[in-house]
């Protein structure tokens, strides 16, 4: 059997992506009812060294869109970094998804033997194949943010739970 790296990327960040946009909306509902600042969400780091939860969001769809784009052949997007609150975020998801939706599967499939190459000098990567692209570099820093994005709002008492990261599918 064969695994299809258009199975293995497209429903994945789409599912992901669904449930981080959803978990945004509890967020922002949540800073409203407990009178909050939501700069207070979005600027929440769980330690002073990461990214705050702005960025969780912004580098998780970005790898996503850059995930979609190497595998398909394609140019990456780039995405100004100018989001500044939850309707920002959930706007850039959306931007996100309709873009993933945009590449072809069939060339979404082929990308699994294409050499890919990420970053630049020093901080260059490669790929001698897509497969090992997706499954050992872009899907782990995918879910990393991810899942840090869950966090920061999760200790900073917005109720969520695995329900709520894994979301539908």
């Amino acid at each position: 059997m064969s695994l299809s790296m258009y199975t293995a990327s497209v429903p994945v960040f789409r599912q992901i992506l669904g449930s981080l946009s959803a978990i945004l909306d509890k967020a922002e509902s949540h800073a409203d009812l407990k009178k909050i600042e939501p700069d207070a969400l979005l600027k929440a780091r769980l330690f002073p060294d990461m990214f705050p939860l702005l960025r969780q969001v912004q580098v998780a769809a970005d790898f996503a869109k850059g995930t979609v784009a190497r595998l398909g052949g394609v140019e990456v997007p780039r995405y100004e970094d100018s989001e500044t609150d939850f309707a920002g975020l959930r706007e850039r998801i959306a931007k996100t998804l309709a873009f993933i939706d945009s590449v072809p599967r069939e060339a979404i499939e082929d990308g699994e033997k294409r050499e890919i190459t990420v970053g630049s000098g020093d901080k260059q990567r490669q790929f001698s194949n897509g497969q090992t692209y997706l499954f050992h570099y872009s899907l782990p820093n995918f879910y990393f943010h991810a899942t840090t994005a869950y966090d920061i709002l999760r200790n900073n008492g917005v109720e969520i739970g695995k329900r709520d990261f894994v979301g539908s599918f």
